[in-house]
């Protein structure tokens, strides 16, 4: 079918669809797999067959591990050299990091059923191959390995395995080692509060309210500072809804510390601390830290938003990256550090770590981004890797979460929802508003989400406001990845535009940024299927449709484009990447897409418009006249 037949024709699921709902269900339920094989491989750890693992410790064979303790001046990332030897080396042998160090069975009772005794209780939180230094060592059987530890409030030890991953088999395991404060206060997010003059910090310790009273030190930089408490949350592992993270993919999250600085200047400079009371009085403190405060809603200056979506996160060591899972996460990362100082709020729409149930991957991801996240606002949404169990309400019934079922994003991250499990909220950002969405529940017309979308839009001052963003995970509007339409015979999520866009004409919505899609990709002002604005890098006057932005390629593998570009589908990317707003003014807005691997500018364009261009009337975008107009 031609893309324009197939533009004009009813769509395929919807209000009047010949299709049931529980067809529908059916069809997202596939979609949601097709994409994940498409566009994501398998998590690094699940490849491993931990469940079968056995024990053939072999009294030749040795490893050993350096430094003894780490962190000895605070720090809370070390390099560890791991010497190792076996008398029968092969080419498929591996080395695992334990952490805690004791995995072994008298420390656990089995926890998944296709365990035997003698069995290992945990995945390693990271491994590598045991030739990857040594092209030497199936001759020799000697050989090391550098892995790069952080901080994760427990011991470490490393277990030479042959076998290779599917058919594991313990060899030997390595001396212990540990940081000198293994319960230090790490890691900290900022995030937007439920008001503009409130920050939030949250951050990750091994410190239970029984033993230390946890408290943010903070204030104007250069005056006197003051304190604030901290709330602290955990969870166990009868929280978690399934496997992995259930079983072999669980570790003890330790405690997650959120402190709320509130009635802040705006646009003022603070620098903070992070701290920990003993019960004996003496402290333990974090290193020093700063922010800048957000502007008053409405004010007219420089404001600088970053987006993207699907990062995951990788390992500066190389390690668990044997299937190139997550290869552009840390050019990301990286890019964003660099131009820190020219950043003003981050929004991670979704996919966040892609643990996928291995729980010790949130805080290898928490200490990846800290630089950015202890500096600048990283506001977070919910996609399908955060969300999805089945038989847990989710939308889409996937395992997509390896059984987190939020509960890890909700806890790890603050967001200023009125309920962070239902994960939708709105926060202001100076001429800024962002409707955040969770499309891992329904937002279709009539649900409560729908409801929140809305009087998100209408509740905004288009005056003091002007730039209205919609930001969600799966795409609710456009998108020509290859599987869209391959499969649905449409460019979008099953439902999604239908229900939504009318949303975005009536109020206006200047963007619409997506995830889930790893690829870039930028349409025309757009109303039902068809471009409103035949412009390309300048955009003026009145605001008579909405542009759709994917911006998924944050990190993880990338996503095929259809072979058909259709009409509305300006610029496509198959790279890593994420897009950049600048508002200089209420009137001119910068938008600029930059390749992660080079920071440079690839695809932009400028919107200038006043006041009187957003309450223009447009096609479905007025109120209807009565007879007293």
């Amino acid at each position: 079918m031609r893309y324009r037949e197939m533009a004009n024709s009813p769509p395929l699921l919807g209000g009047s669809s010949l299709l049931s709902l529980s067809l529908a269900a059916v069809l997202l339920a596939v979609l949601g797999v097709r994409i994940a094989s498409a566009a994501g491989g398998e998590q690094p750890l699940a490849k491993i067959a931990i469940h079968d693992a056995v024990f053939a410790l072999h009294e030749n064979a040795s490893v050993r591990a350096h430094p003894l303790v780490l962190g000895l001046e605070g720090e809370d990332t070390e390099w560890v050299v791991v010497d190792f030897e076996s008398p029968a080396p092969a080419e498929d042998d591996w080395v695992a990091v334990f952490s805690p160090a004791n995995f072994n069975s008298s420390t656990c009772p089995p926890i998944d059923p296709r365990q035997h005794a003698p069995f290992i209780c945990s995945a390693p939180i990271k491994y590598k191959f045991a030739n990857e230094s040594s092209s030497d060592y199936t001759k020799t059987g000697n050989a090391s390995l550098e892995f790069q530890l952080i901080n994760q409030r427990a011991d470490f030890s490393f277990a030479l395995f042959s076998g290779g991953l599917s058919n594991p088999k313990l060899v030997a395991v390595s001396n212990i080692i540990n940081f000198a404060n293994p319960k230090a206060p790490l890691y900290p997010r900022l995030s937007q509060g439920k008001s503009w003059d409130e920050m939030t910090v949250t951050w990750t310790s091994g410190y239970n309210i029984d033993e230390v009273t946890p408290f943010v030190e903070w204030g104007v930089k250069g005056e006197t500072q003051t304190r604030s408490p901290a709330g602290t949350l955990t969870f166990q592992q009868n929280s978690m809804c399934g496997p992995p993270a259930r079983t072999v993919g669980w570790r003890d999250p330790g405690f997650i510390h959120t402190s709320f600085l509130k009635d802040l200047w705006p646009n003022a400079e603070y620098t903070y601390r992070l701290g920990q009371r003993l019960a004996n009085n003496s402290y333990v403190w974090s290193k020093a830290y700063s922010f800048k405060s957000s502007p008053y809603p409405g004010q007219d200056s420089l404001q600088r938003v970053v987006i993207f979506g699907d990062m995951g996160k990788a390992e500066r060591d190389g390690s668990n990256e044997y299937n190139n899972y997550q290869p552009g996460s840390l050019n990301t990362t990286d890019q964003l550090i660099k131009d820190l100082d020219n950043v003003d709020i981050v929004f991670h729409i979704g996919d966040i770590t892609y643990a996928n149930g291995y729980i010790s991957q949130w805080d290898q991801f928490t200490s990846m981004i800290e630089p950015i996240a202890s500096t600048v606002p990283y506001m977070i949404a919910s996609g399908n890797h955060e969300r999805d169990a089945p038989g847990t309400g989710s939308f889409y019934d996937t395992n997509d979460s390896g059984g987190e079922c939020g509960v890890l994003a909700e806890t790890m991250f603050y967001v200023p929802a009125e309920n962070r499990a239902k994960f939708w909220y709105s926060t202001d950002y100076g001429m800024f508003r962002f409707c955040i969405a969770n499309s891992e529940h329904d937002w279709r017309e009539g649900s409560e989400q729908y409801k929140f979308i809305e009087n998100c839009f209408a509740t905004v001052d288009r005056q003091k406001q002007p730039w209205l963003i919609f930001a969600v995970h799966r795409v609710l509007g456009y998108s020509s990845l290859d599987y869209y339409y391959s499969l649905m015979g449409s460019f979008e999520e099953p439902m999604g535009r239908d229900s939504l866009q009318k949303l975005w004409q009536k109020y206006k919505v200047d963007m619409a940024f997506y995830g889930h899609v790893h690829n870039y990709e930028r349409t025309c002002p757009i109303y039902q299927n068809q471009c409103v604005n035949l412009e390309r890098s300048h955009y003026s006057g009145t605001v008579n449709g909405t542009i759709h932005v994917v911006v998924g390629g944050g990190g993880s593998q990338l996503s095929y484009f259809s072979d058909l570009q259709p009409i509305w589908s300006l610029y496509r990317d198959f790279d890593f990447g994420f897009v950049k707003l600048t508002a200089f003014n209420r009137s001119s807005l910068l938008f600029e897409y930059k390749k992660s691997r080079d920071g440079k500018v690839y695809d932009s364009f400028t919107i200038s418009r006043e006041y009187r261009d957003v309450l223009a009337c447009v096609h479905d975008g007025c109120e209807p006249t009565t007879l007293a107009s």
